[in-house]
């Protein structure tokens, strides 16, 4: 009895000390950035800060690609075997092979793309260099840290490069003709960052590189097909939001909306921290009990629901001044949208809960992928309908039905399943 209370204290530990790491990082991820914001909408103008985005946006598909599922497939393999020490190297070696494979058949098609599509050979140089930010997602090994429920090294080399960045931004972005500049900069952050992550992973935990067994790449491959599509439909609805905008109207226009939405996901990213340090800990909560996994999860619910609630409201109620401070004068259609997209958070964050926190452990994977392809194509009809005449509003209110629809379906199916975790 005293061991198994032991052995719980430490995992409720662990499970604590990765919150404070992750919300540390998601702080750095967004805050920092946050600081920057005000400085680039107003040295790049809209037009060139839309750019950059619309870049970004394009790049973020093929990122999505190389990604595959393992973010969640291998963190619950890592998880599951963190103490067998060859396992773990064998896993390891396995998703760095197949992310390479696939960064590899992402890149020929990225430059197919960009040879034959008018619009990214005319800045071809742009698209190129945020092209090769990839690379850091490729190396960087989050799935190993969540894994093994070492997320502080995550939070150390994140928040090392990003103060770093943010200084050469004042320092080197001075003019809207420094947009490659920053482009750059934001692509060999990630690289830095993803090589340093490798470099602890094999010297921090005795991590071997070697070539995986054929059963084990497979398995990945298996493991991670059902979140990989769910993954890649949500990237499709999300990316697509800017990446659509884009396409339907222009730069200046995406430069309104993706600043709009910098400051949306900064006050989003107060529950991320949750999301990402809860997920190993209900898998291995779901393999001891599935009583204490859906009674740990109604709490993870009304956790979300009440932080999501007040920050979406606050949101809504602060929208003009937040424009205001952040943005300044020439952004007054980014309050437009602000006050339609502020109720996001409060709507992932249940999304977040009930899809991702139980679906998955649950293995309803294919139900998940189901749903998200249905949101990716009625987020396609709702922008095609709505952009050509609202603009970045009408890309904000099909990103909120959309959203809706994906966490209402979630939560219908599991009471179909009948499992209630409200």
């Amino acid at each position: 009895m005293l061991e198994y209370v032991k052995a719980k204290l430490i995992s409720y530990n662990a499970l604590v000390k990765n919150f404070g790491s992750l919300s540390a990082l998601q702080l750095a991820n967004y805050i920092i950035p946050l600081i920057t914001l005000p400085y680039l909408v107003r040295t790049l103008g809209p037009e060139k800060y839309g750019l950059v985005n619309f870049a970004i946006a394009f790049t973020s598909y093929f990122a999505v690609v190389t990604d595959y599922g393992f973010y969640l497939s291998a963190t619950k393999d890592i998880s599951i075997h963190r103490h067998e020490k060859e396992k773990i190297s064998d896993i390891f070696a396995a998703v760095l092979l197949l992310k390479a494979s696939f960064f590899i058949l992402s890149a020929i098609i990225f430059l197919v793309l960009l040879f034959t599509v008018r619009k990214f050979y005319h800045d071809a140089l742009l698209y190129s260099i945020s092209f090769i930010g990839i690379i850091g997602s490729l190396l960087f090994p989050i799935w190993f840290f969540q894994g093994i429920e070492r997320m502080k090294y995550i939070l150390y080399i994140n928040v090392s490069v990003r103060v770093v960045l943010t200084a050469v931004i004042f320092i080197l972005i001075t003019q809207p003709s420094d947009y490659i500049t920053l482009a750059f900069l934001y692509s060999s952050a990630q690289v830095i960052i993803g090589i340093a992550g490798i470099l602890v992973a094999l010297s921090k935990f005795d991590v071997r590189l070697k070539f995986p067994s054929s059963i084990t790449i497979k398995s990945q491959l298996k493991n991670g097909w059902n979140i990989f599509l769910s993954t890649l439909f949500i990237s499709i609805y999300t990316v697509s939001n800017t990446f659509l905008l884009g396409l339907l109207t222009n730069n200046t226009i995406v430069g309104y909306f993706t600043a709009a939405d910098k400051i949306r996901l900064a006050a989003q990213g107060i529950l991320g921290p949750l999301s990402q340090s809860v997920y190993p800990f209900v898998t291995s909560l779901l393999e001891e009990s599935s009583e204490k996994f859906r009674s740990f999860l109604k709490k993870i619910v009304r956790i979300a629901f009440i932080i999501g609630l007040i920050t979406s409201v606050m949101l809504f109620v602060f929208s003009g001044v937040l424009v205001e401070i952040i943005l300044g004068n020439g952004y007054t259609e980014s309050e437009k949208v602000l006050r339609i997209i502020c109720w996001l958070p409060l709507i992932i964050y249940l999304s977040n809960s009930f899809g991702i926190q139980a679906m998955l452990p649950l293995k309803f994977d294919r139900a998940f992928a189901i749903i998200t392809f249905s949101a990716v194509l009625l987020n396609i009809v709702l922008a095609l309908l709505l952009v050509p005449e609202f603009l970045a509003r009408g890309t904000s209110i099909s990103m909120l039905i959309t959203e809706m629809f994906i966490t209402a379906s979630f939560f219908f199916y599991l009471r179909i399943k009948k499992i209630n975790i409200i």
